[in-house]
């Protein structure tokens, strides 16, 4: 397979990289984003050489013509979710199959929702291409789990918690563990989840319980929005309720309780000494940049799906998750586990698409294709999964 891959950030330098490491599978891959300096240095860091361009993905043309230069038979887009829809037409354009990691959001709103990407469904059927959305760890992986869950351990899931825990200690008083700009705005967003049928609602980071994460313990928790939420309600059989939860540190909540009061972390245009910028553009050229943090970073991630259903006519519980530990993937790749966790699965993904595991004409969401080869190769490209069988109650009954 020949891979092109947009995006030389702490997960794109992960993608290049474990891409490189399977030659086997990758026969050409070619690394192209807005800054060349990056690319260099992730061809320095990948063990086969690899291909690198300058491309300002939000301009099709430029994408296109790349594209049709370079011929690949996958494009693995590690840009920011803004560009996805531009790179989606260039790929129809090139006639090249996609795949990405997060879903699109406009620049000027923060809200993220398939609806967009979905509506390329005709498209890119009509043109006997496939594109997979959401090929991360979550969305993504957690999707997979879903997925390998309906079919091997349940005939009905009727109750799903995601849960994502970062237990790592980077050692700064404030930072991301992924592009700043995508995470605050994310995270400052009012909270919502699926129960009944319907979505729910709520002031952002107000709901919250102590979850104990495998080979972390406890953390307090909090329930967000995510957008894995929104294809998954739809392709799970009898659910009733579904949430995502994310741990978010004392010090993590006040800084962004500060940010927000002073209006940091606004994404409109405002007037600063004769010139136009916007807040949160700004605050992300303060912060340190994600790919700096892998060096000395601690602790382990620990992020799964609780689920609860019914198999033969009888209750069950189970949770299936994955521990990545900073420092082992520092080792590995020079990046912190969130950036591995995100990078290493559209590599799997992407071979799942070369051996033909996954395929097929039109716009798909991971849980839509098999999971079985996927869940069977995850392991081997470092990030091995368990499953724990768990008693029946739940987190069920935490108060709205």
């Amino acid at each position: 397979m020949k891979v092109l891959i947009i995006g030389a950030g702490a997960a794109g330098n992960v993608v290049a990289q474990k891409c490189a490491m399977n030659r086997d599978v990758f026969s050409h891959i070619h690394l192209a984003s807005r800054t060349l300096s990056k690319c260099e240095a992730v061809q320095k860091a990948c063990k086969t050489p690899i291909d690198i361009s300058k491309l300002d993905a939000d301009k099709v043309a430029e994408t296109t013509a790349l594209l049709k230069k370079v011929q690949p038979d996958l494009v693995i887009n590690m840009a920011l979710p803004y560009q996805d829809l531009a790179i989606m037409d260039a790929c129809l354009l090139a006639g090249v199959n996609y795949m990405d990691t997060a879903n699109f959001e406009p620049r000027d709103v923060a809200k993220f929702e398939y609806h967009w990407q979905w509506a390329y469904q005709d498209r890119f059927k009509n043109a006997g291409l496939t594109a997979v959305l959401g090929c991360g760890f979550d969305p993504g992986v957690t999707n997979v789990f879903c997925a390998y869950a309906q079919k091997n351990l349940f005939d009905e899931i009727h109750y799903l918690d995601i849960i994502d825990c970062n237990a790592g200690d980077h050692g700064q008083a404030f930072a991301t563990n992924f592009n700043p700009e995508i995470n605050l705005r994310e995270v400052t967003q009012d909270g919502r989840y699926w129960e009944n049928g319907k979505w729910i609602e709520f002031k952002g980071l107000t709901i919250s319980d102590m979850i104990d994460y495998p080979q972390v313990g406890p953390r307090k928790s909090y329930v967000i929005y995510h957008e894995e939420l929104e294809s998954l309600v739809l392709n799970l059989k009898g659910l009733k309720r579904a949430r995502f939860w994310m741990t978010f540190g004392d010090e993590y909540i006040k800084h962004l309780d500060v940010l927000k009061n002073v209006g940091m972390t606004r994404i409109d245009v405002v007037e600063h000494q004769g010139m136009k910028i916007i807040p949160m553009e700004f605050l992300k050229t303060l912060l340190p940049e994600p790919s700096s943090l892998a060096e000395g970073y601690t602790g382990k991630t620990s992020i799964g799906c609780i689920m609860e259903g019914i198999k033969d006519g009888k209750a069950k519980r189970v949770l299936i998750y994955n521990v990545c530990d900073h420092a082992q993937t520092n080792a590995e790749v020079g990046a912190q586990a969130v950036s591995y966790t995100t990078g290493v699965p559209p590599v799997v993904g992407a071979i799942m698409l070369a051996k033909k595991h996954w395929g097929g004409a039109g716009v798909f969401n991971v849980e839509q294709l098999n999971p079985d080869p996927f869940m069977e190769e995850l392991g081997k490209q470092g990030l091995p999964w368990h499953i724990k069988e768990l008693p029946l109650e739940s987190l069920r009954d935490v108060a709205a």
